[in-house]
């Protein structure tokens, strides 16, 4: 997906783009992504003030292991985008807006694309926010079924003490 910095100044209205992009690449090396859709990339270019300002939305459907149950969770995810470009910098520019220094006329916005990706992921994929895990002791799903196993929080420094109560009964 490409945008022309001349072409966008010189049409003086707002572009817009629309793709399915596979980025494979983001999702390499995690283990709790199951299944991903191309990343559907709904954006407008428009050129203001001497740099092209990209924004819009990036969704994807995603099948993750949810890290407590580990079952599986089918899930979209929306994640906002916007990003300046600009050939030159220019010192009267909002500090805190993050603007990209390009030096070609063509900007290839996959890898743009593929960091707000990255970002948006979810770090600890859940089913549900009240997810109670798999049982320490049997391994069974704790939101299926209570297994009435006994699970003692025992702190490992106390433990020798457990021992010592135990031997004088």
């Amino acid at each position: 997906m490409l945008i022309h910095l001349k072409d966008l100044a010189l049409k003086g209205q707002p572009v817009h783009l629309t793709e399915d992009m596979n980025v494979p690449a983001v999702f390499q090396g995690r283990q709790d992504i199951l299944r991903y859709s191309p990343v559907h990339v709904d954006l407008h270019a428009v050129h203001e003030g001497g740099a092209a300002k990209v924004s819009g939305k990036l969704t994807l459907d995603l099948e993750l292991s949810c890290s407590r149950c580990l079952s599986h969770v089918k899930q979209t995810i929306e994640l906002p985008f916007k990003e300046v470009f600009t050939q030159k910098l220019d010192e009267d520019a909002e500090e805190d807006e993050d603007v990209h220094l390009v030096t070609e006329d063509k900007i290839d916005l996959e890898p743009y694309v593929a960091e707000n990706v990255v970002v948006g992921l979810p770090y600890i994929p859940l089913c549900d926010e009240a997810c109670k895990g798999l049982c320490p002791v049997c391994g069974g799903n704790r939101n299926q079924h209570d297994c009435g196993c006994k699970v003692e929080k025992i702190d490992p420094r106390l433990a020798g003490l457990a021992d010592f109560f135990n031997k004088n009964e």
